[in-house]
């Protein structure tokens, strides 16, 4: 906006001064003390002597000098045990997702006769479960505790995972790949929803950005245990290497599904976590009417009103679609089919793609640290969606270099922190 010159000068003066970081006003506010251009000192010496010294991990964790001690034990807390167990599950569902894609460049579409439509299929099949059981799941978990239907359904979905490996045809593939969404679809939006009713929105947006980065990791992780067991245990026991890959997916994630049932805290008005007393549950509950955050109420036609009847659901289901068509697949690793294409060697092809998930996993905590930090959830997601965009032109055109496809393969995955920063934004 233009300058003012009608302003008076003392008001011109105010306004042109720097704006101060969001570290810097916490800081004064936390200790109330007067800063010294508000007393009118101008001696650089008194500005520096007047302001403690803010920590050096302040840019990139939480630092709130108001914060009593018991609410930054409790918040410690909240990291060991909620986020732990929630990045947990989203590592072992990334790892049952990703897993399709290493084993079909890993045999299964010889031994199953398959080709690039029937992978097509195999994803749509996913997706469609997905897309077709997240709502009901969430209206189940206004009746049901999370802590008994999360853990449930990533028993579910694990079964599944072990039924993968007794396939003999594309189609039976296809079949369990929809249940698999199915049950899947239900993890990501009440992680989200857990998330969002223990942390404050400056504490939300880093947390689900590294809940987030567990996905990069299971798909590293996927790549490499595809590549292990192909050497090692290819032919064992009269199964094929990619059989066993679905086979070490479902030992994984046994344990993990199983300790959801006592890690899982639900609400703050309900939490039944062994891990949080009397005082630390009232806490959790100050710390959200704090921030404006009304406990969870009956699901009733008032509650369907006020949700369809708020402009900012259509315009993040709008963002979100932008986000889903401009960033990677599901399942599917273009990466993995191109270097199939060119030759290499199975084990190359299951390694070499795990780079992309380490430039997801950085590139979404350090999004998330920022978007924090400058309190700017927009611009932060369009840096991630901007990535998305180019990628996918680089790709669609096709015929560049070599090495400028090898360039758009890798940072494909920088558009993935859009998703937890626009959940983090719509609390």
């Amino acid at each position: 906006m233009p300058p003012d010159h009608s302003m008076p000068e003392e008001l011109s003066a105010v306004t042109a001064e720097p704006r101060r970081s969001v570290i810097e006003k916490d800081v004064n506010i936390g200790t109330g003390r007067v800063s010294p251009e508000e007393e009118g000192i101008s001696d650089s010496w008194s500005d520096s002597a007047s302001k403690p010294k803010v920590p050096w991990y302040a840019y990139i964790w939480d630092y709130d000098p108001g914060r009593t001690k018991q609410e930054a034990a409790f918040v410690q807390r909240l990291d060991f045990c909620v986020l732990t167990i929630l990045s947990l599950g989203y590592f072992i569902k990334n790892l049952d997702q990703a897993n399709i894609s290493n084993a079909f460049v890993s045999g299964m579409k010889e031994d199953l006769h398959m080709n690039g439509n029937q992978l097509n299929l195999i994803d749509v099949a996913w997706t469609s479960g997905y897309v077709v059981g997240q709502i009901p799941s969430q209206i189940i978990l206004t009746k049901v505790r999370p802590s008994i239907w999360i853990p449930s359904c990533e028993i579910v979905w694990t079964v599944l995972t072990f039924c993968i490996a007794a396939c003999k045809t594309s189609d039976q593939v296809v079949a369990i790949r929809f249940f698999v969404g199915l049950v899947e679809s239900i993890f990501y939006p009440a992680a989200h929803m857990i998330l969002g009713s223990w942390y404050k929105p400056s504490e939300l947006a880093k947390r689900a950005c590294i809940f987030h980065a567990t996905s990069a990791a299971a798909g590293m992780f996927s790549g490499y245990l595809q590549a292990g067991v192909y050497k090692g245990l290819n032919g064992t026991s009269g199964l094929a290497g990619w059989q066993w890959l679905f086979i070490m997916d479902g030992v994984i994630s046994i344990p993990i599904a199983a300790a959801g049932f006592w890690l899982i805290p639900d609400s703050p008005e309900n939490s039944r976590a062994f891990y949080l007393n009397k005082d630390q549950l009232q806490l959790a509950q100050k710390r959200m009417v704090d921030v404006g955050r009304a406990p969870r109420g009956r699901l009733g036609r008032s509650a369907w009103k006020r949700i369809f009847g708020r402009w900012h659901l259509y315009l993040l289901v709008v963002l979100y679609i932008i986000f889903i068509n401009t960033g990677p697949s599901s399942s599917v690793v273009p990466f993995s089919l191109w270097l199939k294409a060119e030759g290499y060697s199975v084990s190359l092809i299951n390694i070499i793609p795990t780079t992309q998930y380490a430039v997801q996993l950085v590139s979404t905590v350090a999004l998330g640290i920022f978007s924090d930090l400058f309190r700017s959830r927009p611009v932060w997601m369009s840096i991630s969606t901007f990535w998305g965009l180019f990628c996918s032109i680089i790709l669609a055109v096709w015929n560049v270099p070599d090495a400028l496809k090898w360039f758009a393969f890798e940072m494909y995955r920088a558009s993935v922190p859009y998703g937890p920063m626009s959940m983090s934004w719509a609390k």
